[in-house]
């Protein structure tokens, strides 16, 4: 095992870690349209025109980056054995 793979895999667990809390801390969402129908929220709102600026959006921001990341550091570390033959 190379020093790249064992830096890979330090990174991998980190970004793996973080995902994870990312995602329990994150509130879910419902699909009930029908209570959205009787309290009347819609996209017009001043909730749902800043909806990109919440906590919520912020976090399913960094979680979708971190997945991102997640799936670069995988190829990286299956590559490398590859590359250094």
């Amino acid at each position: 095992m190379t020093t790249l793979e064992m830096i890979g895999g330090i990174v991998l667990l980190i970004v793996c870690a973080l995902t994870i809390i990312l995602c329990l801390s994150q509130e879910q969402k419902s699909q009930d349209s029908m209570s959205a129908a009787l309290t009347g929220a819609s996209a017009d709102s001043f909730y749902g025109k800043n909806e990109g600026r919440t906590k919520e959006a912020i976090l399913g921001k960094i979680t979708r980056t971190l997945g991102i990341i997640m799936f670069i550091v995988v190829l990286a570390i299956n590559i490398i054995p590859i590359v250094s033959k």
